[in-house]
């Protein structure tokens, strides 16, 4: 697998900027994820605060059991994930989107798989979009280099998925999570391991503009942002802070915003990444707006992110 730079779950070194007009912060004319000028994309509606006990809101229930549809490149699926063959470097083949919902379901749901097709199209690997949990088996997984949680909510795998799942990351699999992935088995103890310390969502404000500091400027999902940018979306507070298991990428300046009741002070991260069990975890709070997903600064966010994940990308 490729190097695991700055994710290894190491802390960062210590005295990095944190707050308005700290040290290394990008001018107004720097790019903004979320952006096509200096001003961030507004949302549709303004929504309201919400509080987790278990899932955000309280929206319809998910579709369940769609079938597997799959864009890209095609051919055969890979033997294991991650390998380009007998003395080749790891290669990204294909990808798994899952966005299964027992809860909650967001809109950015169906922009956001569109998207990653896209990504896909583009960069040479294939998406299979599915909400079928029945596809989480030892055969199925093997041909994926990336599982990725697309705002799932709620309990989606049973007992045996959640034990297949568990093989493919010790087997050297990936899995990238975004948004509501940590609104998600929140029983499963190992789950939340793999999602960082047990940082499952706890709550959020209204969404609002924010401002976010760059923490690993070489990371792939990072290395095109500014050290210091604002966005708009809906920023979640955690359970617990994942800081302690993973290496942080982008954190939250609550200063700059009204983080609301389960508040995480002047360390609150919101995009990270660990090498855990054998396999990789790449998790980012951002992406409940639908208009993130047509920003090329937050798609290649993603794409760092799925990349490093595969183990091709450091």
């Amino acid at each position: 697998m490729a190097s695991a730079l700055a994710c290894s779950g190491a802390e960062p070194s210590e005295g990095a900027p944190f707050g308005p007009g700290a040290a290394g912060s990008s001018s107004d004319s720097s790019p903004q994820m979320g952006s096509t000028g200096a001003a961030p994309l507004l949302p549709s509606s303004q929504g309201s605060g919400s509080a987790g006990g278990g899932s955000e809101g309280s929206g319809s229930e998910g579709s369940g059991s769609a079938g597997s549809e799959s864009e890209g490149t095609g051919g055969e699926l890979p033997l294991q994930p991650g390998t380009g063959g007998p003395g080749e470097p790891p290669a990204l083949e294909r990808v798994l989107v899952f966005s299964r919902t027992l809860s909650y379901r967001h809109d950015s749901i169906g922009p956001g798989t569109e998207a990653i097709r896209q990504l896909g199209t583009q960069n040479g690997f294939a998406v299979d979009a599915s909400e079928d949990a029945t596809t989480f088996n030892d055969a199925a997984l093997s041909g994926y280099d990336v599982v990725l949680f697309l705002s799932t909510t709620a309990d989606v795998l049973n007992d045996e998925q959640q034990d297949a799942f568990q093989r493919y990351i010790q087997g050297g699999g990936g899995w990238v999570g975004i948004h509501a992935a940590s609104d998600t088995e929140y029983d499963w103890p190992w789950y939340g391991q793999l999602l960082g310390n047990g940082a499952w969502f706890l709550m959020h404000p209204a969404i609002q503009t924010a401002q976010l500091d760059v923490e690993q400027a070489a990371h792939a999902s990072t290395e095109h942002l500014p050290a210091r940018f604002s966005l708009q979306d809906e920023w979640y507070n955690f359970r617990a802070n994942p800081r302690s298991a993973v290496t942080v990428l982008l954190r939250l300046d609550e200063s700059s915003y009204t983080p609301g009741i389960g508040a995480m002070g002047s360390d609150h991260p919101i995009t990270w990444c660990h090498e855990f069990d054998g396999g990789r975890a790449w998790y980012t709070a951002i992406g409940h707006r639908s208009e993130l997903y047509s920003d090329p600064l937050y798609l290649q966010h993603l794409l760092g992110g799925i990349r490093w994940a595969a183990g091709v990308a450091p």
